[in-house]
């Protein structure tokens, strides 16, 4: 490529790189960058002359282009030779210093490239820096600048120059008045520093290592004079940052006599600096080379300063860091470095300064002390290590501190300190000690966004972290650390071993210590394992000399008590266990192979289970049998009486602490008890037994209710190996001496406060019950009476409620443990009544309408229990022991809906309880009249206005009745005489308001008709089939929808006729007629639906009573309007029917609109009897289609503007159909006339579109719809739809109107726009839940081809339309008759019946696709037809064809279809691009018309892409209005439109584009059938549409970012199927890869694929493709024309070289510079990336 091309190419992105937008000069400058890459120098000459010529482009432009330059120059350094160095070395230096004046960006990007290319040619660059570098004159800004950026940048070829430049420089410094060049200077001084210290440090390596650092002495020195004793006090903060930023560097290269002799006034100046300077980072930099550089040179004037130097980087280090951002972490950190130097330089002074203000009164002064100590043992430990002592000593006060933020600094210098074996000195136990304690602090949820300690952490150990706040730390923070700390120290710090073991163990049984046991359990297991392998088999804890260490004992319980709340404390639970399993030896010798298999197990179970599924019941269970298999294990009295020592000496432990979140200490104390319980169980000396029992009962706190279910389970234990002694313990504890004054058991308690003497009766009620309920069975009964309940009776006068659910409790467990003793059939209990009275009157004492306490469901409970027992209880106290538990449970209130939801087990467990008492009762008389006395109990609540205790009522009346079921026993046939009265109660019910009553009341019925059969003889497991069915309809009641309530209790009543004897229905109805009165209207008017059914089932068994049965629902419904109201009324109107059909009918047809209630019931009633309902609907339809169904209104005769009025006579009958056909009885007679019927309430929905009412009806209307008065809507097309719907109902296709309803069908019928849609729904429905009933529907309809309705026409073609699209058509012989119909209709004048006619043609692909070969040929000439159809002026018929043909051509003969398969491939091209031309004037215009001779108002679009192989003229598609010039087709040639279309061709500008933008659907199904038409080629394709194919792929890939979604898949399917007639296996697999159906596309990377395809397998077709996309270069769509020049560029970048010559670079660099003007950025951006790739033709 000649070197003119690249220049062009230059120019043009260079001429846009003024573009406005940023992101387009960024993608300009990226272009510049590519072309770089490839052609450095012809790029760097390009913009070096661009920004020759261009003198006065702006700056901002300039930049950019410098940017460029820079980026070839760093990337290409060793491309370039030393002429284009020099050339671009001059123009960097030219644009750096044009502007005398500071413009940063240009300045800098100039500088920028300066530096580049010193990189390589540092000699020529410093001869242009020094040429701009004159003695006695200042030099530029950016001279400077570069000189000391090139000093960092290359070093090695700078260094050798700073010499000259220093003396260049130096006299400039006096001369410098401007703030700004004394910047730029102290700059240069600083990198001057920088670059040298570095080449000193690489001398190595270094070209010249004779250099030295004695060469810059004088001139650092001279230079310092200046900055520090002038320049260092100005005003300017910018200004005194630069000079200290210089000092630093500078001061390692000043001679040491200078800076040993400055450092006195050197040091204080930069520390001034700390006060006048908010950010501190460079001057806390600068002080550390500065300190480095004393220290290096063995300063003796240091000493003097270090006091100030302390002082001030201790004030440095307090500074709160109230941000994290960089410059503030890196002050901390080169203040941290400061305190480095200083302290290896002098760590007693360091020490000295630091310690005293561990005691400081401030916050922020503690923390940073502790922080700097922490970083000096890490930094400076040799220096350190003599201190340790000194040290130790003073973190005594630090460990007083209270603050979390000062704790958590503590904890992090205890870490660094164990690294460094401070702990292992004396006083080091007090640390570990401060570290266990911050670990048992209370967790709590941190602050978001608050650091934990306030300080950066700079070592490797620690986290870094933030700085300190005022906000106080949340303790959690700190003990976090301290956790992790703890485990680290123990696993990670071998020197730590022996220190920590075995001291940890000390903290183990300390209760205040108890949040730490997770940390230090694990980590002593970490030691103890790590001992066990050094030394197997030996002891882990040697207890001589260790007397603080805690006994075995102490241990084992403290482990165990603490286990029962595993998952609290961070999982103490396995941690414990896991210690106790290390330590078994040390616990007992005999332990190790029992806890080796059951330890384990418990760990597995923990495992298993979280927090919230863990059962905390049956987890301590498991703990209490470990304990049981532990002390089985040892066996030893002696062991297991010191362990229940231990055990009893830990239970105060618990007392008074603080509770823990979620679980209390007192639930461990619990535990311990229960524990304590299982040891004295196993203790075989009774003596031990007998005092511990005893000390338990002196020492317990009875004010705490918490603990007396821990001491009544501990006496329960105990009480299952020594009841006697239990037993003994507890009545000599109230015969003590304590109580020798007292003249009661209880006493005792008069000189405590009555609440306190009340508890402790509590406690000791618990007890008595506990030991019942633990007791051996055959001991519970000798000592029920006599030594148990004898101490009870004397409280029950309390009035306290604690102590009263503790008796009621208690009772209950004496009275379960004696009805579960064998022998309890023979016991006599003599106290039985009295404690029924007792347990009465506590639940009497309860409130009534809410639940406070469980004490009644306690009592219920004892009650429940005691029923069974003997003697038997008097029937009028077990009346009132039911009515009375019935009033205090049934009448509670329920809880409002939002409210807790404690209450509610509670109040499920009471409701349980009851129902269990009454069942206990009613098993005591199981005979009928037993289950009607406790249903009469019940039946007030049943019947009750308020809904929840009708709902309980019903459900305890459930279970009452399942229970008498299940143990019914009957010996003989014997009648039940009551079934009648109870199912008449029940089965109203299923009607009820309320969901739960309604199924209760069904299970009701179902057990009463199980319990009739059982009294019959059937046997229990005999399953009827009527009444299993109740169960069935049972799960219909969950919806309260009133039709399905009341069909649910007619098929319940039913069911209830079919079994119900002859003599209990007298009886049923008469308690029914009662239920009509019911206050529930639903219960009433079940009533009436079971009145009813079951005269219609069972009347013949009344003839004499149906008079009087029917004259009293008449009368009732009449005055109520209720359902046997309307059945009286219908039956009336039905025999007067019957004799005058044609009379009733008229005069109900000249009722007035629309309709009332009484006239819709009258209609309905006509339908009752199926011998005049057929004669009604012929009548009816009569009415309907003949008269006229609207009339044109005179406001439409004198205007454009449609007005059509329903006529009144057809609306009527339409609405008497509604009515007529709604009966069920009308079946017989629609199905008779459902032909007739359909196709004429069909047309009659077609002839109502958009028709109104008459005014005087509208009015009537509107009235009455504000008094809701009417019965329907009167609406014409909305009363003739419902109709049809009720029609089909009737003619049982309700899966027809079902599946229309799905679809929204019903609602398209309505509107004039959706009218074509819900006929096609409705006639697709009708085909596939209906087809038996078409060929008669067909041929009503078939004869409205000639109808004078167009509507009809439409919709009777649109029906027949959907017929074709199933295969029952041709299952029913239909299809021949329905194309030779369509195929007449095809010439109809109705453009929408021409339409439909394709439509249906098409359908015949899906429907029969079998007969489309047979059929091929009339087909496509159909649809062809339809292509050429030129008088629908919207092209609609046109796309219909174009759908239909896509559906059809995988179907058709190959040889039918090869005729045709070009001429459909030329008509529908023009459809791709319908929409989105610029004019050739312009890009956003229209497309321009332009007049030939002999062709008037022919349309041109100027640009349309027409790649087809044709060089003759070509007949177009409808409304293409498009004309090919010859000069802009790829292949040439032009299509020109045919001289009978003209007339359709849009001639003003404004037409035509109102007509392009409803193109979309042409687009979408061009292109689809375009897809097809390859896939029907597929194998096959010839040459000729392979060029088709070719010619496609621009546009195709291109509307791929069509706008329309659409159109972008149908572009996806067509690139599919193109892919395999492309005969490229990659080319066809990367189509299928990147456009899957329903995926999302990366159109970036699909397009870069395909055309590295198309460029391997078809290089030839570079320039076609090329020259096609550039016709959509102008398209109207953003990423259409986006698109175009992507495309191109990557056709570009994946061809061979050689392949240029197909391209017309000329025209494609101009089309791309248009483009470069396009208003879109994106567009611009997309021209620019191309312009890029271009490059590669260079």
């Amino acid at each position: 490529m000649t070197r003119s091309y690249v220049q062009k190419l230059s120019t043009i992105l260079l001429d846009a790189i003024t573009d406005k937008d940023p992101l387009v000069q960024e993608q300009v400058c990226s272009a510049l960058c590519a072309l770089g890459e490839s052609q450095p120098e012809e790029a760097l000459r390009a913009c070096e002359e661009h920004l020759r010529l261009h003198e006065k482009l702006a700056h901002p432009y300039r930049t950019m282009i410098l940017r460029a330059m820079e980026t070839v120059v760093s990337n290409h350094i060793s491309e370039l030779d030393k002429d284009m160095a020099r050339a671009v070395i001059l123009l960097a230096s030219s644009e750096m210093t044009k502007a005398k004046d500071l413009v940063w960006d240009w300045q800098q990007a100039a500088s920028n490239v300066l530096v580049a290319v010193g990189k390589q040619f540092i000699s020529t660059v410093m001869e242009e820096m020094l040429s701009k570098l004159q003695p006695g004159a200042l030099p530029h800004y950016f001279v400077v600048r570069t000189l000391a950026n090139l000093s960092v940048s290359n070093a090695f070829g700078m260094v050798p120059f700073l010499t000259s430049i220093l003396n260049t420089m130096l006299p400039m410094l006096g001369t410098a008045k401007h703030d700004t060049t004394r910047e730029v200077l102290c700059y240069a001084l600083q990198h001057f520093s920088e670059g040298t210290l570095e080449y000193l440090a690489n001398l190595d390596q270094a070209p010249d290592p004779t250099v030295r650092k004695d060469a810059f002495a004088s001139p650092m020195s001279s230079a310092y004079d200046i900055l520090f004793q002038q320049w260092l006090q100005s005003r300017e903060a910018k200004l005194r940052l630069a000079v200290v930023q210089a000092l630093g560097p500078m001061s390692n290269l000043m001679p040491s006599e200078k800076l040993e002799e400055q450092l006195p006034k050197l040091l204080p100046g930069v520390l001034t600096l700390y006060k006048r300077h908010a950010e501190t980072c460079h001057v806390s930099k600068s002080l550390g080379q500065i300190l480095e550089a004393a220290v290096s040179v063995g300063s003796r004037t240091l000493d003097v300063q270090l006091d100030s130097l302390l002082a001030a980087l201790h004030a440095q280090i307090c500074v709160p860091v109230e941000s994290t951002s960089p410059l503030v972490m890196s002050n901390q950190k080169e203040v941290l470095r400061c305190f480095t130097v200083l302290a290896r330089y002098s760590p007693d002074r360091l020490l000295a300064f630091l310690l005293p203000r561990l005691d400081s009164s401030t916050e922020r002064s503690r923390m940073g002390t502790l922080h700097v100590l922490r970083h000096a043992i890490n930094s400076a430990a040799a220096q350190m290590e003599v201190k340790k002592p000194f040290i130790l000593s003073a973190m005594r006060l630090p460990l007083l501190d209270t603050n979390s933020k000062v704790k958590r600094a503590v904890v992090q210098v205890i870490s660094a300190m164990a690294h460094h074996g401070y702990l292992e000195q004396p006083g080091g136990e007090a640390l570990v000690e401060y570290l266990v304690q911050q670990c048992a602090l209370p967790p709590e949820v941190e602050k978001d966004g608050v650091s934990e300690t306030g300080w950066p952490d700079l070592q490797r150990e620690q986290p870094q972290t933030a700085g300190p706040s005022s906000e106080e730390l949340p303790a959690d923070s700190v003990r976090a650390v301290s956790v992790r700390t703890l485990y680290l120290v123990s696993t990670t710090v071998d020197r730590m071993s022996d220190v920590l073991w075995p001291y940890l163990l000390e903290f183990v049984t300390p209760v205040r210590f108890t949040g730490a046991l997770t940390p230090l359990c694990r980590s002593l297991m970490h030691l103890a394992q790590k001992r066990q392998e050094a030394a197997p088999g030996a002891l882990l804890i040697q207890y001589d000399g260790n007397v603080t260490l805690p006994s075995p004992y102490a241990i084992a319980t403290r482990l165990l008590a603490v286990s029962s709340s595993p998952y609290h404390g961070d999982g103490r639970g396995a941690a414990s266990l896991g210690l106790l399993n290390v330590l078994h030896r040390d616990i007992h010798p005999l332990l190790g192979q029992r806890w080796a298999t059951t330890i384990p197990l418990l760990l597995e179970y923990l495992d298993e289970h979280s927090a919230d599924t863990l059962s905390q019941k049956e987890w301590e269970e498991k703990l209490l049998v470990f304990l049981r298999d532990t002390l089985a294990a040892v066996s030893d009295n002696t062991w297991v009486c010191q362990l229940s020592l231990e055990m009893c000496k830990q239970l105060p432990c618990y007392n008074g602490t603080p509770q823990e979140k979620p679980h209390p200490l007192a639930l461990l104390q619990n535990f311990l008890y229960r524990c304590v319980g299982t040891t004295l169980g196993a203790a075989s000396s009774k003596d031990v037994v007998k005092k511990h029992l005893r000390e338990l009962l002196e020492t317990a706190r009875y004010q705490e209710e918490a603990e007396h279910e821990g001491l009544a389970c501990c006496f329960g234990i105990c009480a299952i190996s020594h009841l006697d002694d239990t037993l003994t313990q507890l009545e000599d504890f109230v015969r003590s001496d304590v109580f020798r004054k007292s003249t009661g058991i209880f006493n005792i308690f008069k000189d405590r406060s009555e609440v306190e003497a009340e508890k402790a009766k509590g406690a000791l009620m618990l007890c008595y019950g506990h030991v019942a309920a633990r007791a051996p069975r055959e001991l519970v009964l000798a000592r029920a009476e006599s030594d148990i309940l004898r101490n009870m009776f004397q409280c029950f006068s309390t009035k306290d409620p604690a102590l009263k659910l503790c008796l009621v409790q208690s009772v209950c467990m004496v009275c379960q443990a004696i009805r579960s003793s064998a022998q309890a059939s023979c016991f006599h209990f003599a106290q039985k009544a009295e404690l029924v009275a007792q347990m009465m009157e506590f639940i009497r004492a309860e409130p009534s309408d809410c639940l406070r306490s469980p004490i009644r469901k306690k009592a219920m409970l004892a009650c429940t229990y005691l029923v069974p027992l003997e003697p038997a209880l008097e029937e009028q106290v077990r009346a009132d022991m039911v009515h009375g538990c019935l009033q205090s449970v049934m009448a509670v209130l329920p809880e409002p809906e939002g409210d807790d939801d404690h209450q509610e087990p509670l109040y499920l467990d009471t409701m349980q309880a009851l129902e269990d008492l009454l069942t206990s009762l009613l098993q005591r008389d199981m005979t009928p009249q037993g289950l009607q006395v406790m249903v009469e109990h019940l039946s007030p609540w049943i019947k009750s206005p308020r809904g929840h205790e009708r709902v309980r009522a019903l459900a305890l009346s459930s279970c009452l009745l399942q229970h008498f079921l299940e143990h019914l026993h009957v010996s003989a046939l014997v009648p039940f005489h009551n079934l009648g009265l109870l199912i008449g109660l029940f089965s109203p019910r299923c009607a009820d308001l309320w969901p739960a009553t309604r199924q209760e009341a069904v299970s009701c019925v179902h057990s009463l008709l199980y319990l009739q059969l059982g009294y019959e003889g059937f046997a229990r497991d005999y399953r009827d089939d009527a009444v299993e069915r109740l169960l069935v309809l049972k799960g219909g009641l969950v919806h309260s929808d009133p039709a399905t309530l009341f069909h649910t209790c007619h098929s319940i009543a039913q069911i209830i006729a079919k079994r119900l004897p002859p003599n209990q229905l007298i009886s049923l109805l008469l308690t029914l007629f009662e239920g009509l009165g019911d206050s529930d209207k639903n219960c009433s008017r079940a009533a009436s639906v079971m009145i009813n059914c079951l005269l219609k089932e069972r009347g013949h068994l009344l003839q004499e009573k149906v008079p009087e049965i029917v004259s009293v629902l008449r009368s009732k419904l009449q005055e109520t309007w209720e359902e046997h109201v309307r059945q009286a009324t219908q039956y009336s109107v039905s025999l007067l029917a019957s004799q005058h059909c044609e009379a009733v009918v008229s005069s109900l047809l000249g009722s007035p609109l629309p309709f009332d209630s009484q006239t819709c019931i009258l209609w309905r009633a006509l339908a009752v009897e199926p011998s005049i309902t057929a004669q009604v609907l012929e009548l009816l339809l009569q009415k309907m289609s003949r008269d006229v169904p609207f009339k044109e209104s005179r406001a439409f005769l004198l205007s454009s503007c449609p007005g059509r009025v329903a006529t009144l006579l057809p609306l009527a009958a339409t609405c008497a159909l509604s009515e007529v056909t709604s009966v069920a009885a009308s079946a017989p007679a629609v199905l008779e006339l459902y032909p007739q019927l359909f196709a004429a309430l069909l047309l009659r929905v077609s002839c109502t579109l958009g028709v109104q009412l008459p005014r005087t009806l509208q009015a009537k209307e509107r009235r009455a719809t504000g008094l809701a008065l009417a019965s329907r809507n009167l609406d014409p097309c909305s009363s003739a739809v419902d109709t049809l719907q009720v029609m089909l109902l009737r003619g049982g296709s309700e899966d027809v109107v079902q599946c229309v309803e799905l679809g929204g069908g019903w609602e398209s019928l309505r509107t004039s726009t959706g009218h074509e849609e819900g006929v096609a729904r409705l006639a697709s429905a009708m085909a596939k839940f209906a087809g038996p009933r078409l060929p008669l529907v067909m041929k009503a309809l078939l004869c409205t081809h000639s109808s004078v309705y167009e509507v009809q026409r439409v919709t009777s073609t649109a029906f027949l339309a959907e017929l074709l699209n199933s295969s029952v058509v041709k299952d029913l012989m239909l299809l021949e008759s329905l194309l030779d119909n369509l195929a007449a209709r095809q010439k109809d004048t109705c453009a929408s019946v021409r339409r439909l006619v394709l439509r249906g043609l098409a359908n015949i692909a899906s429907g029969s696709p079998d007969k489309v070969r047979a059929h091929g040929p009339q087909l496509l000439t159909s649809m062809i037809s339809g292509l050429d159809d030129g008088d629908d002026p919207q092209s609609l018929v046109a796309l219909e064809a174009m759908l239909g043909l896509a559906k059809l051509l995988g179907l058709v003969e190959p040889w039918d279809l090869r005729s045709v398969l070009l001429h459909v491939a030329v008509r529908i091209r023009p459809f791709f691009d319908s929409v989105g031309w610029a004019g050739a004037g312009g890009h956003h215009g229209p497309p321009q018309t332009h007049s030939q001779p002999g062709h008037p108002g022919t349309c041109f679009l100027a640009l349309l892409p027409l790649p087809l192989s044709l060089s003759s003229t070509c007949t177009l598609g409808p409304r293409s209005c498009v004309t090919i010039a010859p000069s802009l087709g790829p292949l040439g040639g032009s299509c020109r439109l045919p001289s009978w279309r003209k007339r359709h061709v849009p001639t003003s500008l404004a037409s035509l584009s109102s007509l392009l933008q409803e193109k979309m659907d042409f687009r979408s199904a061009s292109i689809c059938l375009f897809g097809h038409l390859n896939k029907a080629c597929h194998g096959n394709c010839e040459d000729i549409f392979l060029e088709q194919v070719i010619g496609g792929l621009v546009p195709l890939l291109l509307h791929l970012q069509d706008p329309q979604a659409s159109v972008a898949g149908a572009c996806k399917f067509a690139l599919r199927m193109c892919g395999p007639n492309l005969e490229r296996e990659d080319l066809a697999e990367a189509f299928q890869k990147h456009l899957q159906e329903g995926r999302g596309l990366h159109f970036g990377e699909f397009l870069n694929t395909t055309c590295k395809h198309l460029m391997r397998h078809f290089p030839d077709l570079l320039g076609r493709l090329v020259s096609t996309s550039l016709f959509y270069f102008k398209s109207s769509w953003e990423d259409v024309r986006a698109a175009a020049p992507m495309l191109t560029g990557f056709l570009v970048l994946h061809v061979e070289p050689e392949h240029r010559q197909q391209v017309d670079l000329e025209q494609l660099l101009a089309a791309l510079q248009l483009l470069l003007k396009d208003p879109a950025p994106a567009v611009r951006m997309k021209a620019a990336e191309t312009l890029g790739r271009l490059v590669k033709f260079a």
